[in-house]
């Protein structure tokens, strides 16, 4: 769990620098990295790189109908909780809807992105991460410490859903949350490739914004480094480039500090309990219609675990999960859904934003 544990430590420094420090020199500290946005949308491009998509080929069609199952459950648990809390006080609603999805499709990264995108004031972010954290990780410690059972209980349970051998798992595995090396000449000099890389994306997705919409929109750069990236990442040469993850990640934990150091500690207050509510109700009716949809299609109870904590958390903590089930025959399959959840979250949360804002 070095992810998690990183970003909660980042959010946590970011909220006592924003609270201690002031806003004025926070204001400073962001003007002086040059980050804000951009930070979160060279990101993209650098965790994409090192997925191998055409691994997913490779799967059984239950696979398939675990991930559709679980975006089906993360839409349906959003878009009814929008209508349910809709009068409950909960500003910006469609954009916290929109956040939701994006972080239980894609992770933190889709979840920065799309809050840039999107304008979603800094305070509204770091709420909604924060309350998604701590309601979240609980879940996943519970299914290493054994919850993992539960499911093969009220789900079949059989070892035969993949045929992947070894070699492929360690080689699809290899790399995440592994920051050694990054410095070596031999690394880093591939690193600043790809962050060249990134960086042309970036002003290919700057320019069409501009020939689109007159001037730099966001929301199209992101979808166009999201897809680009993602034909990137069909190159061998570029999704070889080591590292480009975990680089990925850093530029991640920084915009954390910035976006957390941004948040007004003291806004804490009983207004704030709908926004529980919500991020509470989105989770568990999202495990609740993926059960359903799983026991209707007979998805294998050590599938479902890793598609939910793939989908729900992000690709870095499938293999302490699989580690914990003892079943590595799911570890390509949870990498996999995680990997298409980076790829389509944004577009989900971009589509939900637009959708539930006519309402």
């Amino acid at each position: 769990f070095v992810n998690a544990g990183l970003l909660t430590l980042t959010q946590a420094i970011g909220v006592i620098m924003g609270a201690n420090i002031g806003t004025t020199v926070t204001a400073w500290m962001v003007a002086w990295l040059g980050f804000k946005a951009d930070i979160s949308i060279l990101a993209i491009p650098l965790m994409l790189f090192n997925c191998d998509f055409k691994l997913w080929t490779k799967s059984l069609p239950k696979t398939f109908a675990v991930l559709l199952g679980g975006l089906l459950a993360v839409l349906v648990a959003v878009i009814s909780s929008f209508f349910i809390f809709r009068h409950s006080g909960i500003q910006h609603l469609s954009q916290v809807s929109a956040l939701m999805t994006s972080i239980y499709t894609g992770g933190t990264m889709n979840f920065f992105a799309l809050g840039a995108a999107l304008h979603v004031d800094a305070s509204t972010m770091t709420m909604v991460y924060t309350f998604e954290m701590l309601i979240t990780f609980p879940l996943v410690l519970f299914i290493v410490g054994g919850g993992f059972r539960f499911f093969r209980k009220i789900l079949p349970f059989n070892n035969d859903h993949l045929s992947i051998s070894n070699s492929q798992e360690s080689e699809q595995s290899a790399g995440i949350e592994d920051y050694s090396g990054m410095l070596s000449w031999r690394t880093f000099s591939k690193l600043m490739f790809a962050l060249l890389l990134s960086v042309l994306f970036l002003l290919i997705g700057a320019g069409l914004s501009i020939l689109i919409s007159g001037k730099t929109n966001e929301m199209i750069i992101i979808l166009t480094i999201t897809t680009l990236s993602i034909i990137a990442s069909f190159f061998k040469k570029v999704r070889t480039l080591p590292k480009t993850f975990e680089l990925g990640m850093i530029f991640i934990l920084m915009f954390s500090i910035v976006v957390a150091s941004q948040f007004n500690i003291h806004s804490l207050h009983t207004t704030a309990l709908p926004l529980v509510g919500f991020v509470l109700y989105v989770m568990f009716a999202s495990v609740i219609v993926h059960i359903i949809f799983c026991r209707l299609y007979k998805v294998d109870g050590d599938l479902f675990t890793v598609s939910l904590v793939s989908l729900l958390c992000s690709p870095p903590f499938i293999p302490p999960v699989v580690s914990a089930m003892g079943n590595k025959k799911v570890l390509i399959s949870g990498i996999a859904i995680g990997l298409i959840g980076y790829a389509i979250g944004t577009y989900l949360g971009v589509s939900i934003a637009y959708l539930l804002a006519l309402f």
